[in-house]
């Protein structure tokens, strides 16, 4: 995936000539090695490397957007977004509604890498997409694939609004596909169902997608060791498994057709459940949907705590959490 964002960068830098990539240390590549070869190839004026001020760089960007230019600027990672926070909340959101229209920075991108990593700990595993869900103005992707981060990333820098874009950063390595060389896009504010069903939907984005993968498999064909937590009965369930790749604004009506279907909501998520996403969506289905419901809107979650290294992984919803939580739905 890391060179899925690499192609995509490339192919706006040579397309537009405004179009400027800047971050701590992307000059020579970035930690996760993104921006590889691009001073190079494009130049230093062009691709270059910020003092480490996070508010500086997002203030920058939306400085160089409100002139007309392509502003892609990099959060190292999202753990450290929050010095940015004013400046992409306060001034991102803000600048066209503030403006009555005559102003805009919707050339502004912020790519940053979130989610847990298996070993981050408490700096380097947060998923603070939520934190972001009330300001008005700017829009929230994860991908959650190769494929999918090229096209939803060129799709976000030629956007006419400011769009907060996160990657998965497990997935920089592991996430492995055949991706096209040209030029593509993948529209926005649309959610992707990957598995279709008529018994529950499992709502899902980023590296969660394949944990949930991982549970619909368990349930159809569990193992000998689960095989006797996995009633028979169950295990013709069908689950339509979807992604909502956009955060904000989220796909709302493909999300309830769904619901509507299938009449049991499932959410996951690895951020924790208070304040998440999935509180949003929960409620907002809720009132849509609420007499065709058979089961209570269950979120899985990340726990409410630090995500602490030595525990990381207890902290992730994984796939036997998540067939547990589909079970207890199917069976409410």
């Amino acid at each position: 995936m890391y060179q899925a964002v690499r192609d995509a960068l490339s192919i706006v830098l040579a397309k537009d000539d405004t179009a400027v990539v800047f971050g701590e240390d992307v000059a020579f590549g970035g930690v996760f090695r993104c921006t590889m070869g691009l001073a190079e190839e494009f130049g230093r004026e062009r691709v270059f490397n910020t003092p480490l001020t996070e508010q500086g760089i997002a203030g920058f960007g939306i400085g160089l957007a409100s002139m007309g230019h392509t502003a892609i600027a990099e959060i190292q990672f999202a753990d450290y977004i929050f010095p940015a926070f004013d400046q992409i909340v306060n001034e991102a959101a803000k600048y066209r509604y503030r403006a009555g229209g005559q102003f805009s920075i919707g050339g502004l991108t912020i790519r940053t890498p979130t989610m847990a990593v298996g070993h981050g700990g408490l700096y380097h595993s947060q998923s603070p997409e939520g934190f972001f869900l009330g300001a008005s103005g700017i829009k929230i992707v994860i991908p959650r694939s190769p494929i999918q981060c090229k096209g939803l990333l060129l799709t976000s820098i030629r956007d006419p609004n400011p769009v907060l874009f996160m990657e998965p950063k497990i997935l920089y390595r592991s996430a492995v596909e055949q991706v096209p060389i040209d030029d593509f896009n993948i529209p926005l504010s649309r959610a992707e169902t990957l598995m279709p069903g008529s018994d529950l939907t499992l709502l899902t984005w980023g590296t969660p997608v394949y944990h949930c993968e991982s549970a619909i498999s368990l349930l159809r064909s569990p193992p000998p060791t689960l095989e006797p937590l996995v009633p028979p009965s169950l295990r013709s369930a069908t689950v339509e498994l979807i992604d909502l790749r956009t955060i904000l604004p989220w796909d709302i009506e493909t999300i309830v057709e769904s619901v509507k279907r299938t009449r049991r909501l499932v959410i996951v998520h690895e951020a924790g459940m208070t304040g998440g996403v999935g509180a949003e969506i929960a409620a907002e289905v809720q009132k849509r949907a609420f007499l065709r419901l058979e089961a209570p809107i269950r979120r899985i979650t990340g726990w409410d705590v630090p995500a602490a290294l030595q525990y990381e992984k207890f902290n992730m919803p994984d796939p036997i959490r998540i067939l547990d939580g589909i079970m207890e739905t199917l069976t409410y």
